[in-house]
Order: structure tokens, then sequence, then C-alpha cells
């Protein structure tokens, strides 16, 4: 098929969908200085643009630290889009609550078609840096990638690409290792990351399953790797098996089944 021509386009709104892509990939909220470099806006204009995508809520600007992030309203839209609204809404109760017991930062991940993404961040160490956003794709062999590798049966073709591209960036040890711990994941529903994206934070998940046993979301705990369990019998991990588990049967979860 031919492609059409002079396709006519609002200049001003694709400029400020890249601001909020630039501020998306980047695993940190970035300064207005940040933002400039990498977009190349003039002061006057990004000022302009960031003024009225934060009124918007479509970004946040911390004002202790004069940085910007993803807002509000972009993550509702987000959510909307990958069918998490209502898993977001039931989570984050939990989600404060595990970061309250462990005074560490918890992390809810759903799945989209290009892999596991962040969808809420409750933090509890406001000076650690998670590597990570929301909005963050995760990789395979984070904590949370091995769960949604082990557990997420659908959409089967989505999640073998994904697990195929993935594993692709291993070594032949990697992978070889990788398929022995898939076996200790399924049995225990436990999933250890030894800093996979930030040196010295490490982190475990859990999986949170519906009535067919499929995988809803998961929920990640992350801090420095000295605090982290990576054993599931550890008395965090239980309390934190035991908040997947309620929100599990929430969701029609029964084991055995």
């Amino acid at each position: 098929m031919q492609q059409q021509k002079n396709v006519q386009i609002i200049q001003s709104l694709q400029t400020g969908v890249q601001i909020l892509e630039i501020i998306a990939n980047n695993d940190h909220p970035l300064k207005f200085t940040e933002i400039q470099e990498l977009s190349g806006i003039t002061k006057s204009n990004l000022y302009k643009y960031l003024n009225t995508l934060t009124q918007l809520g479509l970004l946040y600007r911390d004002k202790r630290h004069g940085t910007y992030s993803l807002g509000g309203k972009f993550i509702q839209y987000c959510s909307a889009a990958i069918g998490s609204k209502d898993v977001i809404g039931r989570v984050t109760p939990y989600l404060r609550d595990i970061s309250r017991y462990t005074a560490q930062t918890s992390l809810l991940t759903v799945w989209t078609h290009e892999g596991p993404v962040i969808a809420n961040i409750w933090n509890a160490n406001y000076g650690l840096n998670i590597g990570a956003q929301i909005g963050t794709r995760l990789p395979l062999m984070s904590a949370t990638g091995k769960i949604f590798a082990v557990f997420n049966k659908t959409p089967e073709i989505e999640i073998k690409e994904w697990k195929l591209k993935e594993l692709s960036k291993l070594t032949e040890e990697q992978r070889k290792e990788f398929e022995k711990e898939q076996v200790e994941i399924e049995k225990t529903y436990f999933a250890y990351a030894a800093e996979p994206l930030v040196e010295h934070v490490s982190s475990f998940s859990v999986p949170i399953l519906d009535f067919n046993h499929d995988l809803v979301a998961s929920i990640t705990l992350v801090g420095f790797t000295k605090l982290i369990p990576h054993k599931p019998t550890d008395e965090v991990s239980q309390y934190v098996i035991k908040c997947a588990r309620e929100l599990s049967e929430s969701f029609g979860f029964k084991s055995g089944k």
C-alpha cells in the first residue's frame, strides 16, 4: 500500500509527546537542564511546555528538587490502556502496608505487549535510586521479569516472543542457570534478583494470580542488597507472600486447583 504523503500534524503536540517520552525513558526524575539538553528545545519554549504538561497532570514537578516525572493523569491513561486500573486501586493499599512493614520500596508491575512494566511505586526510602520509575519496562533477569516468565501464560505468543528476545541477551551459562531457577520459582512463588538494574540494589518478587491461576500482576520489594531477603522463608518474604496471597484470593484464586 502506498504511504500517504503530506500528512498534516500538530507540531506543538508532537513536541509535547517528545518531552513525555524523554522523561518516561529515563530511570530517574529529570531537571529542567537535563530535559533541555535531551530535547534541544529553547528555554523559553520548554518552560511553556513543562508548565502546560504539569497543569494538565501529565507531569509532576517536585518543588523540593526541581525535577519532573510522569504525573498522575499520565498514569491514569496508561492504566486504562493496559487494563490495570482496577488492579492498581486494589493493590496500592497493600504496597503502602508492605513499605511501612519492611521499610523498603514496593512496586506493582503489570504486563504489556512489550513486557512487564512498573504501574505503581510506594517509596519508603526517597534517597534510594532503584533504577526505575513508573512506566519502566523490566528485563527478564529482574525479580519481576522472572515471575512473569514463569507464571504469565497469556497472551502466549507475546510471552514467547518476549522471552526469546530477553534470553538472546544472555550467555549460554546464564540461560542454563535460569532454566534451573524457573523450577524453584514455580514451586515457591518467589523470585530473587541480585542487583539487576543498579549496583547494591536488589529485589524479590511474588505473583498475584486470578481464578484461572493466570498472572494478574506482581509485587516486588526493592532495597539495598543486604536488606532484601533472597529466600521465601524469611519473615519479610513471608509477609509479602501473605499480602500477595490475599490479593490473589480477591481475584478468585484458590490454591490446589
